[in-house]
């Protein structure tokens, strides 16, 4: 029926299975990108799914989808990692605590890169060029000290994912994800003190 242009019966399984896609793709995560994305690309794949579905296959309808949709979204999991993407993958988020406020400020907003940005250069200026004095410091010594893995992993911590979801994304063990957390904040902590 959908080959010969049944649009009732294609609204009717893309709706049927749209459950299915939600599920998959809230188990993902997508570097530059964020739930919708993923839930796009998986309906994406359903729809190829039915599509190219042969009944006379040994697998069910309901098994071919699930593979049509992990595969998609396991294709652009993967593609969002690729070297193309770097630029929007390394980004750094206007909403990324800023290390090192004065006096020790522990209010997180006040110390949020989009209010360093934002800050009034008028009414002072000396701490305005202070702060992104340290913010560029900041940036060449990640650029320095951190390996490209380290890189990608403060990357994803910095969006509020623990080592275990950090661990799935990049396909590493848990303890390499989690030892590379380790090496970040003593890198980070030791570049601290030796200012």
């Amino acid at each position: 029926m959908i080959r010969d242009g049944d649009r009732q019966a294609m609204d009717f399984l893309m709706d049927k299975y749209k459950d299915m896609v939600k599920s998959r793709a809230r188990s993902m995560f997508i570097l530059g990108g964020d739930s919708q994305d993923l839930i796009q690309e998986g309906m994406i794949g359903l729809f190829k799914a039915i599509r190219d579905y042969d009944s006379g296959r040994d697998a069910s309808f309901r098994t071919f989808a699930a593979l049509c949709i992990s595969r998609q979204l396991f294709t652009v999991v993967q593609s969002s990692g690729r070297k193309k993407n770097i630029p929007l993958n390394t980004a750094l988020s206007l909403n990324a605590p800023v290390p090192g406020g004065e006096g020790g400020e522990t209010d997180a907003e006040s110390n949020q890169l989009l209010n360093l940005l934002q800050a009034d250069p008028g009414s002072d200026p000396e701490k305005h060029l202070l702060d992104q004095e340290r913010l560029l410091q900041l940036q060449e010594r990640i650029d320095r000290e951190l390996s490209s893995f380290e890189k990608q992993v403060l990357d994803l911590h910095l969006t509020g994912m623990g080592y275990v979801e950090i661990a799935h994304v990049l396909n590493r063990t848990e303890k390499s994800t989690d030892n590379a957390l380790q090496r970040i904040r003593a890198k980070l902590r030791k570049g601290r003190e030796d200012n």
